[in-house]
């Protein structure tokens, strides 16, 4: 009998002990959000669908290709094609980094559109698909920028391609420029996440030049 009661006691302890440790170690969130580190260094991404393929492909690669990818592009109306914006290409949200943390809970807040700095996109939360943080002001080399093709409101600039979009994503030339924003929010007095100034031109030096290697944000749109 004495020898019933000690392990029914030992049971108990034990799944008090489970339950616990679970309290403390709740289910992480899946990643949706992360900056792309392995880029082809210029604005030559193949066009937003070559930009999609290396967001899904990176995410493959962490674990995350469960989800379809989309990588945070506009890209201006031409003659051949109409322009999308960044902001309507990337899903509903909410999105989340690789360790959990919460970017965004969905378009508008990762906008601003009601309440300015409503996102968590800073430099301790601007993660790669590894988990890993970018380099940003202060450190060597700054990575910061990230190309975007947009305004702040995520929406392509009434600007002709070459001038802010790398020709649609399509371009590594000297002869082209796009919008960049800040990963880290910080430099040169410009906290903007996704519009905060151009680029030297669309090459790797220019991009380089300018604080950044070619990188760009992936967010998953399911």
């Amino acid at each position: 009998m004495n020898k019933r009661i000690i392990l029914s006691a030992i049971a108990v302890t034990l799944l008090g002990s489970a339950a616990v440790l679970a309290q403390g170690q709740a289910p992480q969130h899946p990643m949706t959000f992360f900056v792309a580190r392995e880029v082809p260094g210029t604005g030559n991404l193949g066009g937003l669908a070559g930009a999609d393929a290396i967001c899904q492909q990176l995410a493959t690669g962490a674990g995350a290709g469960n989800h379809t990818w989309h990588a945070y592009l506009s890209t201006v109306t031409t003659p051949n094609a109409v322009g999308v914006n960044a902001r309507g290409r990337i899903g509903p949200g909410p999105w989340y980094n690789a360790k959990g943390q919460l970017i965004a809970a969905n378009v508008a807040d990762l906008h601003g559109d009601q309440q300015r700095d409503r996102n968590a996109i800073r430099k301790d939360s601007s993660l790669d698909e590894h988990g890993m943080p970018i380099n940003g002001v202060g450190d060597m080399p700054n990575e910061h920028d990230m190309m975007t093709g947009s305004d702040s409101d995520g929406r392509a600039l009434p600007l002709p391609a070459a001038e802010v979009t790398c020709n649609n994503w399509t371009s590594d030339q000297a002869n082209a420029k796009t919008m960049l924003g800040h990963s880290d929010r910080q430099g040169g007095g410009n906290t903007s996440w996704n519009a905060a100034h151009m680029s030297a031109d669309c090459t790797k030096a220019g991009l380089i030049r300018t604080g950044g290697a070619g990188h760009f944000y992936c967010f998953a749109i399911n």
